[in-house]
């Protein structure tokens, strides 16, 4: 679908936009798991209002939107968290890019690029060193093209205990 740029609203949620927060997360994970049962998006349903009540207020956590005739269509969450600095980030202020998402009908429209753009100014605000991202293959050159590249760290994952 193309659609003229001048009707899209680009905006910060806030915590009165909660049960947004948590419905755009439900649908980014909806697409990319698909066997998530009943029972699971209720547990993840829960978890998240959580998780967005205590995150959201400090300004720990930022989602950027894009609407289109009053519907969100897009959106992508910044964590920012601080860690002791190190050579590579002198504050310690690190940012994780995550769920970038616009709905399928919307793509190849520039509006994702247009979120992180400003979700990096967000980063820059808040003095973040790094943004961090897992890039799905279809956004890779995206991302790219915003100036991120590839880490020469390694990344390991141990799962422990909570499913």
């Amino acid at each position: 679908m193309n659609m003229e740029n001048k009707n899209f609203v680009y905006r910060k949620l806030c915590h009165d936009d909660r049960d947004l927060f948590i419905r755009l997360r439900l649908d980014f994970i909806n697409e990319f798991h698909k066997d998530v049962d009943e029972t699971e998006k209720e547990k993840l349903k829960t978890s998240l209002q959580s998780y967005f009540d205590r995150h959201i207020k400090d300004d720990e956590f930022i989602g950027i939107v894009c609407e289109y005739e009053q519907k969100v269509i897009s959106v992508a969450y910044l964590i920012i968290n601080e860690w002791p600095p190190n050579r590579k980030f002198l504050n310690g202020k690190i940012g994780t890019l995550l769920n970038v998402y616009t709905y399928p009908e919307y793509r190849k429209n520039g509006i994702s690029t247009n979120i992180i753009k400003m979700i990096i100014e967000e980063a820059k605000k808040q003095n973040v060193s790094i943004i961090d991202l897992l890039a799905t293959e279809e956004g890779e050159s995206v991302y790219k093209k915003l100036g991120f590249f590839e880490n020469e760290d390694k990344s390991m994952r141990l799962k422990i205990g909570y499913k």
